[in-house]
């Protein structure tokens, strides 16, 4: 029962973040600042994550911060921000669509370095890690072809645009690198943050001081970027809704849910969510933003999908083998001779 609470969260969740990035690229075609946005977003979820925590922590005791605490912190924010800038370039460059496609690449990720960092086994000659292997490959691959193949426009839209087809085709692939290395970035992020949380279990305090100095670092960034004063104006338009959008439901809630999900479940379950989001950003592409959708998406898309599939199939293999021996050795270890003494008195 808890389990599926657990699941049914982080479904949420990724919907929450398909919709951050369909208006994030609204806001950003309308000229907002990449950096600023960053910024601006990551300052109201201190806020909002500080009030939090005093109502929280307000008749509950938190564990000790500790100067080794405070680094490994500080280790997270910063990957924390190369992400989020990373990946807001990224969808400036390509669509939210390309996003989706390239967040499938998150449960490969995850499981390489989590197999290095050593949270994950590796059997290769159990079915279930031959499959996880063969599903990360694939979806290596997938993400390739969606980067480097656009094909033909498969939309109505897409066929008046195709001198702007032609323009774009080269932010459209360093888009999908960029959001490639924000992705594995994320993957590391997640490794670095169990090892946070399994020794500060304090999902909303690590998040607040995560989203603290992710604020700090974005504004020297924002700063040396931006060298016009007018760009830390904000319109009250789609620039505010983006803002206090992203800085509620994608930094505040999301960052203390993976925290907390790390926690539960470890970084290979958080990670393995993603590409839910693919299909939900294809429509919100298409339907609200006019993106034009083309053959290499799909084909990708697909590709990576099924790998991703083989990689979850895989962990409940590993999982099922994990219990069935857990039953087995309890049984084994059960006292049986006095259960069937009882029996024989009874009769």
């Amino acid at each position: 029962m808890w389990g599926s609470g657990v699941t049914v969260i982080m479904v949420t969740v990724e919907c929450l973040d398909v919709g951050l990035n369909t208006i994030t690229k609204t806001a950003l075609t309308g000229g907002m600042s990449n950096y600023i946005f960053v910024t601006y977003s990551n300052t109201l979820s201190v806020f909002f994550l500080l009030v939090s925590c005093l109502i929280f922590y307000r008749k509950r005791s938190r564990p000790p911060l500790t100067c080794g605490i405070v680094g490994r912190v500080l280790l997270v924010s910063m990957l924390s921000c190369t992400v989020q800038m990373l990946k807001v370039i990224g969808i400036d460059y390509s669509s939210p669509t390309m996003a989706s496609a390239m967040s499938d690449l998150l449960p490969a990720f995850t499981f390489v370095l989590a197999i290095i960092c050593r949270f994950e086994k590796l059997d290769l000659r159990a079915r279930g890690s031959r499959a996880r292997c063969i599903g990360t490959i694939v979806s290596i691959i997938g993400a390739l072809i969606v980067t480097l193949y656009k094909g033909l426009p498969i939309t109505i839209a897409s066929l008046l645009n195709k001198d702007l087809f032609l323009l774009i085709h080269s932010n459209w692939i360093l888009g999908g690198f960029l959001l490639a290395t924000a992705f594995f970035l994320l993957a590391l992020t997640y490794i670095v943050q169990t090892w946070v949380i399994r020794d500060y279990p304090a999902e909303l305090m690590f998040a607040l001081l995560r989203c603290t100095f992710v604020t700090i670092l974005s504004t020297i960034i924002a700063l040396i970027a931006e060298k016009d004063p007018n760009a830390w104006k904000l319109n009250f338009n789609m620039e505010l809704i983006c803002i206090v959008y992203s800085a509620l439901f994608a930094i505040a809630i999301r960052t203390s849910v993976h925290i907390w999900a790390c926690r539960k479940k470890g970084p290979v379950y958080v990670a393995m969510f993603k590409p839910l989001g693919i299909v939900i950003a294809v429509v919100m592409g298409v339907t609200y933003l006019g993106d034009t959708l083309y053959l290499g998406s799909l084909v990708g898309a697909a590709i990576i999908v099924l790998g991703f599939y083989a990689v979850i199939w895989g962990q409940a293999q590993e999982e099922k083998v994990v219990e069935d021996h857990q039953i087995s050795s309890y049984e084994q270890s059960s006292p049986r001779a006095p259960l069937l003494q009882n029996k024989g008195t009874e009769v």
